[in-house]
């Protein structure tokens, strides 16, 4: 059997164990199936010191979750981990820069289609009416640049007085400020899930009634598609092409605008849910794209 490592959270942090751990079970299954036996090592056991990674024939940083909670630690990790040389995917580098949802800024100057987007250091009242201006929105997302799991992410009306506490709390890395994009009530979020660079499967997400945020802890619905929409596959090839170096999985979150263009929300490729239970293959591409990159190594 072959060892990797799969970096889980902090166990002293807060949050859903069991949750993660059933991911992780889920993952486990899968590699095993492969020949590859999957160790849980938390990623805040080796900020500063790799050796202990080294051992592993690869890493997985698929449950480094909670992150963005101590960001500064995150990319001092990932510094150690590039120096180390540790064996990686996705690499180490590529984890830091997908940490900060700038990222978006960046792809959208190499020509990727994404909602119009904004940075700010700190949110003001005066910075939130100039981007409804600029933008003719009458809502908004806002969002910390650095988040996870839709984290203090919220709609902004135009004629109503922002929640104070958007304005004062603040978190670290700034805010993102994008207009709201009505195409995901109709429409839902599109996950394509590519592996060694080729397209696996594709879920569509929808949120509840009354809500915009897809993700299962606030009652988004998920369903596999039978085939993916090959305009939002083709946006997502650019996104993939964009990058430094090839990742070993990605997920590549889409949406429509108004008129039917794909639009980028988000390139996921450190900790996302690669939805394998809902994978008609059940793992096994991902699985073979680890193994093929473990032996080009």
């Amino acid at each position: 059997m072959i060892d990797i490592a799969i970096l889980t959270p902090d166990p002293a942090a807060e949050g859903d164990h069991a949750l993660w751990r059933s991911a992780l079970a889920r993952l486990q299954a899968i590699l095993s199936v492969h020949g590859m036996t999957a160790h849980p090592e938390p990623w805040t056991g080796h900020v500063d010191d790799a050796s202990g990674l080294r051992r592993y024939a690869h890493v997985l940083p698929l449950l480094a979750w909670a992150y963005h909670h101590d960001h500064a630690r995150w990319l001092r990790a990932c510094a150690t981990w590039q120096s180390a040389a540790v064996a990686m995917s996705n690499p180490a580098p590529m984890l830091a820069w997908n940490s900060d949802k700038r990222y978006l800024l960046e792809l959208a100057r190499l020509g990727v289609a994404t909602p119009a987007t904004a940075w700010t250091p700190r949110l003001t009242g005066e910075g939130l009416e100039a981007f409804f201006r600029d933008t003719g929105a009458q809502e908004l997302v806002v969002k910390p640049s650095v988040s996870g799991g839709a984290w203090k992410t919220c709609r902004v009306r135009r004629d109503a007085a922002p929640d104070p506490a958007l304005l004062d709390d603040a978190p670290d890395g700034g805010m993102l400020l994008q207009p709201y994009l009505p195409g995901i009530e109709r429409a839902g979020e599109t996950s394509l899930l590519f592996f060694g660079g080729v397209l696996g499967h594709a879920v569509n997400k929808r949120p509840a009634a009354g809500d915009f945020r897809v993700q299962e802890e606030f009652g988004g619905h998920y369903t596999l598609l039978q085939a993916a929409p090959a305009a939002a596959v083709a946006l997502a090839g650019q996104v993939l092409a964009a990058l430094d170096a090839p990742p070993l999985y990605a997920r590549i979150d889409v949406v429509p605008d108004q008129d039917g263009r794909w639009l980028l929300m988000e390139a996921e490729l450190i900790e996302p849910d690669l939805y394998l239970g809902m994978d008609p293959q059940a793992g096994d591409a991902f699985a073979r794209a680890l193994l093929a990159t473990i032996h080009r190594r």
